[in-house]
């Protein structure tokens, strides 16, 4: 658990202090060359076609994964352990900064940035629509594709489950999934929706926990958050929910006070990246007190 909110930290501190070096670092076109080689190779026979096709790609670079974090596990008072953590899920999370293309979005001052904006904003998944509620959702839809799947298998699985997450979502949302043949891509995109809908699931409880608890849960109930079907995309309801009773409620709090609200551009874009920033808050506290009970035990 130590190693994961040091890993965090460090994750979040790159993208902000070197953002050009850890886009460079974070950069995976040797996937694509891996891909394009396996394709080739594969032909149009056998297991490449099938649904589980993905687990050709994925396999021996998880092999390797697994047996560095295998290796370097009780060693050196856990140091190597530790460093491949931090290396591996800095290199994991993102790939973009989220944050700076929320703000990228929000200053855009002409049609062609705004649609540049919104491009990047939208890479790892949402609603490819422009109108507000779509980029609410297209916000915490990233936040959980870039911060919050990687952290949770992270902590599950270790680098092994970073790696895993990071990889799967590239192959099913990227443009890498062009790629793929259809049946391939298909089991790929099931896959990743088997690992994604635990951490919508976690995210929602978040997002009450740090906001409206009954409008997330009749937002979360309405969507069918509640049935077991594998498809997180309650997860977009229940930011849309969120984002509007905030700002009613903070609209109300200005007139109950006498005051006039003054909104910046695109308050519920904002609203929701100041959301997304409160859950990750959330996890590292209790990323932190489960390590102060575990050094007290």
């Amino acid at each position: 658990m130590f190693t994961t909110l040091v890993a965090v930290i460090v994750a979040l501190a790159l993208g902000h202090v070197l953002p050009a070096q850890t886009a460079a670092l974070r950069g995976f076109g040797w996937l694509e060359r891996w891909l394009q080689w396996l394709g080739g190779q594969a032909g149009a026979q056998g297991a490449w076609q099938a649904r589980y096709g993905a687990a050709l790609v994925l396999a021996p670079l998880l092999l390797v994964v697994l047996a560095l974090q295998w290796l370097l596990s009780g060693i050196g008072y856990g140091l190597p352990a530790l460093l491949l953590g931090v290396v591996v899920l800095a290199w994991m999370w993102g790939p973009r900064d989220l944050d700076r293309d929320v703000e990228a979005l929000i200053d855009a001052d002409d049609v062609h940035a705004r649609r540049t904006a919104i491009a990047q904003l939208q890479s790892e998944g949402g609603s490819l629509r422009e109108d507000v509620p779509s980029l609410v959702e297209a916000v915490v839809v990233n936040g959980l594709r870039r911060w919050f799947a990687v952290l949770f298998w992270f902590l599950l699985l270790g680098p092994f489950g970073a790696v895993l997450y990071r990889l799967l979502a590239l192959l099913a949302e990227s443009r890498l999934a062009a790629r793929l043949p259809p049946e391939n891509l298909h089991g790929a995109r099931r896959a990743l929706a088997l690992l994604e809908w635990p951490v919508a699931q976690l995210m929602t409880l978040s997002i009450a926990l740090v906001g409206n608890f009954d409008t997330v849960s009749r937002a979360w109930r309405d969507a069918h958050g509640d049935r077991w079907t594998l498809e997180p995309g309650f997860l977009g309801a229940v930011a849309r929910a969120s984002v509007s009773a905030e700002l009613r409620e903070e609209a109300h709090d200005y007139t109950d006070a006498g005051l006039v609200p003054v909104w910046r551009r695109l308050p519920e874009v904002r609203d929701a990246m100041s959301l997304v920033w409160r859950v990750l808050l959330l996890w590292m506290v209790a990323m932190a007190l489960l390590v102060i009970a575990g050094w007290i035990a």
